[in-house]
């Protein structure tokens, strides 16, 4: 997954604004308890970190 195809899926569940903000601010422990900013800096592949965000938020089944 690209990193422009994340942030689209993120900000068509969470709206433009609040995907950004959740992205600094909840941590994940699916990510060894980083967000999901943290996760990108530490080099985790968009893939992964998205299918995190999946595991703990309820994703309409067409963005997953």
């Amino acid at each position: 997954m690209r990193l422009t195809e994340f942030w689209n899926r993120m900000s068509r569940h969470f709206g433009e604004a609040y995907a950004e903000s959740w992205a600094k601010d909840y941590v994940i422990a699916g990510l060894g308890g980083r967000t999901v900013e943290q996760a990108f800096a530490d080099g985790i592949a968009a893939k992964q970190i998205w299918q995190a965000v999946c595991q703990v938020v309820d994703v309409d089944p067409r963005l997953r």
